[in-house]
């Protein structure tokens, strides 16, 4: 099992910082308050709130200032304008976010200043600004979790390489690079859960691109193979467990059976491959993941196999063995 963290809040500092460039942010005033903590992943247009009603305020979210709360705020007379952002700020919102590039009001100003609340400006537009802005946010609030594998993209199909220490993980992953393939994070992935439907893995920015082979050391990946065997992160599809071969071992034959391994509470289709001399573990992986590409196109070969096997069986008058042929495994 992974091991994992839960996300319960981020400074404004850090999504400031991490998001300038992408969400096109400056800090107009308040860098004193950069320590605030967004507490939701989602966005708030205090629209409600600048009427005085704050009953269902949500306080823990970034607060953003669009064309209509800024026209209504200029309706408001200086001294109820200061009034209704002191209530606001009072409430511990983590910051206020201006679109189209408004200038702020004297009052917003004044309270900002006082009340160490960072103001923050953007030229994108409200809708615009909003919808990236959730992306970001969400990303940063998504549930995470460390594996101790490799991963790789396969031809499209994101697979991640488990077994123990000294198993030939990272050999493994070196084969399918020499191939073609991309490495996205070597011995230890990073993963977090999108919209709690998509497994996403990711390196360590530490040792991106970095691998270490046993006997050898630490290559780059990007300069011994190009840029293009090195992605910063890929969806994980399926997972392949390596485990030592012994003699009493049962591998499966057929297929049809499907095995599944959880990650963040998540059922992603998992495979063992046993490892001994003289198995190209690399082409099997190669395969799996070919194979199961194969199957979200709606093509099941163990599947179609078992269908034709039956049917010649069915033809030459014989019933069909079920403690021979597994049925195919459904959720």
């Amino acid at each position: 099992m992974p091991t994992q963290k839960a996300v319960h809040g981020i400074t404004v500092a850090h999504f400031l910082e991490s998001h300038r460039e992408k969400l096109r942010m400056d800090l107009v005033v308040g860098e004193a308050g950069l320590g605030r903590f967004i507490q939701e992943g989602t966005i708030n247009r205090p629209a409600l709130a600048l009427t005085g009603f704050f009953k269902y305020f949500a306080n823990k979210r970034i607060q953003v200032i669009g064309a209509a709360e800024m026209t209504y705020l200029k309706t408001l007379e200086t001294r109820r304008q200061k009034a209704i952002l002191q209530r606001m700020t009072q409430r511990n919102i983590p910051c206020l976010v201006l679109t189209r590039n408004y200038q702020p009001t004297p009052p917003m100003l004044e309270v900002a200043g006082e009340m160490n609340l960072p103001l923050i400006r953007t030229p994108m537009i409200t809708k615009n600004w909003i919808n990236l802005a959730t992306l970001a946010i969400d990303n940063e609030f998504a549930p995470q979790g460390t594996e101790h594998a490799t991963t790789l993209d396969i031809k499209g199909v994101g697979v991640m390489l488990r077994g123990d220490s000294g198993i030939g993980k990272s050999e493994c992953a070196l084969a399918l690079i020499e191939r073609g393939h991309s490495l996205v994070a070597d011995d230890l992935t990073v993963i977090r859960l999108l919209d709690e439907r998509e497994l996403m893995a990711s390196s360590r920015p530490l040792n991106r691109g970095y691998m270490e082979c046993r006997g050898i050391g630490i290559i780059n990946v990007a300069e011994m193979f190009g840029v293009k065997c090195v992605r910063r992160e890929k969806r994980i599809d399926m997972v392949i467990t390596l485990r030592e071969w012994t003699p009493e071992v049962v591998e499966e034959r057929t297929g049809l059976e499907e095995n599944f391994y959880d990650i963040l509470g998540m059922r992603v289709p998992h495979i063992e491959l046993y490892v001994r001399p003289g198995r190209d573990i690399a082409r099997l992986v190669e395969v799996a993941a070919l194979t199961h590409a194969l199957k979200l196109m709606g093509h099941d070969p163990a599947r179609d196999f078992n269908d034709r096997l039956i049917a010649h069986m069915s033809a030459q008058g014989q019933e069909p063995a079920p403690t021979r042929i597994k049925p195919l495994a459904r959720e």
